[in-house]
């Protein structure tokens, strides 16, 4: 038999954690790269004078962005314009709440319940109540039965 060395097994090892080490970092950059690349979504919650609500909902990154007006809703808080970006961790808005939110993938995709509707962010449509409207279409002004005006 040989003599083991040593000396050639602590090299080899350290060489193998070395490459596991390096590709583990690079692998692990490139992921975060993917996942958070696009950016959240960005939602506005607005009220007017009157304390009527108004989402306004942006992604920069893909290019989209719409307007959804509560026309028979009202809320205490007037003069409100509060920006809510939903990234990992946001748990609550300013009104309706807030159902789900799936940020692993950036923009990902948010659902809310807001004044007897449920809303649902996705970047190929918004859902409302079950409805798809596409991101060219007009504001939607929401009543008590959906209508684009």
């Amino acid at each position: 038999m040989l003599p083991v060395q040593k000396d050639g097994f602590i090299r080899h090892a350290s060489i193998a954690f070395g490459i596991a080490v390096v590709f583990y970092i690079v692998f692990f950059t490139f992921m975060q790269h993917r996942r958070e690349g696009k950016g959240p979504w960005q939602v506005d919650f607005i009220t007017d004078s009157n304390g009527v609500p108004s989402l306004a909902i942006e992604q920069p990154t893909l290019q989209l962005s719409h307007k959804i007006f509560f026309d028979n809703a009202k809320v205490p808080q007037t003069n409100l314009w509060e920006s809510v970006r939903f990234v990992q961790g946001t748990t609550s808005i300013p009104f309706g709440e807030l159902l789900f939110q799936d940020p692993t993938f950036l923009p990902g995709s948010v659902a809310m319940k807001m004044f007897g509707h449920n809303i649902e962010i996705l970047p190929r449509v918004i859902v409302i109540d079950k409805k798809e409207h596409h991101w060219t279409e007009p504001d939607l002004h929401l009543t008590d039965s959906i209508s684009s005006k």
